[in-house]
């Protein structure tokens, strides 16, 4: 029988003194889908993509992802910060009640992702996470960036921005212990930062019109936080102080 508290979301506790929420840890749970994929082309101008992942027995997780998993377009996915992207498995549902028409399709590995579970979701994960996984040791680095490829997979029009306004998005992985992977492996928080963001409210965080400036630094400064997304979160705060300055 699975395990109850494995579907049991965790969710945070604001602090009158706090800037920001405390969130008890999470509890474990499995690993219920492992994807890996080659390059494929998507439906219409046949731009290539690497979002058509297979379930399989077993991956090892490098700091460049895992073993044998393949990204078309290196710019935007694949490297050190973002080496695994996990999904929760539990967003299909709302993507198919969302898009009916591709509800036969939305089913866990359709959105690229390598990892899938059900119980941790953007709203208790946070930046900075260390979990272990199987064998192999990951950090949260970053939630994913939802873009076209996926409406152009499942022939949804908008739905990336349907995920990304929902902050539906799962999030991107660095490998900071390569190790064995496999369906049905222990996921089981290992640490989180003191002062930390869940994914939620750093996606709310980032589509805010004009944020505070000290708080996009304070963000910024978090362990674990990709580097070129923390560069980009000063570069905003310095672009808004001018603005007030002016």
């Amino acid at each position: 029988m699975a395990n109850p508290r494995a579907t049991t979301l965790v969710l945070p506790v604001q602090f009158p003194s706090c800037p920001f929420p405390v969130y008890p840890m999470l509890p474990s749970l499995p690993l219920s889908g492992l994807f890996i994929g080659q390059l494929a082309h998507l439906p219409g101008d046949g731009t290539p993509t690497g979002m058509y992942k297979q379930p399989v027995d077993e991956a090892w997780a490098t700091v460049d992802g895992l073993r044998g998993d393949v990204q078309a377009d290196r710019r935007f996915h694949g490297g050190p910060d973002k080496a695994i992207h996990h999904y929760p498995a539990e967003h299909y549902a709302r993507l198919a009640a969302h898009a009916p028409q591709a509800a036969a399709a939305l089913r866990a590995g359709v959105l690229g992702e390598n990892l899938s579970t059900t119980g941790w979701d953007e709203t208790c994960v946070c930046l900075g996470d260390c979990y272990q996984v199987g064998e192999a040791l990951l950090q949260v680095t970053q939630p994913r960036k939802p873009c076209w490829k996926i409406n152009a997979r499942l022939e949804v029009e908008q739905l990336s921005m349907f995920i990304a306004e929902h902050s539906l998005t799962g999030w991107y992985c660095a490998v900071r212990q390569p190790g064995r992977l496999w369906p049905g492996a222990p996921v089981t928080l290992v640490s989180r930062p003191a002062d930390t963001l869940s994914l939620a409210q750093f996606n709310a965080l980032q589509a805010e019109h004009r944020p505070d400036p000290a708080r996009l630094r304070t963000v910024a400064a978090i362990d674990g936080l990709a580097a070129d997304v923390a560069q980009r979160l000063r570069e905003r705060a310095a672009w808004l102080d001018g603005l007030r300055a002016g």
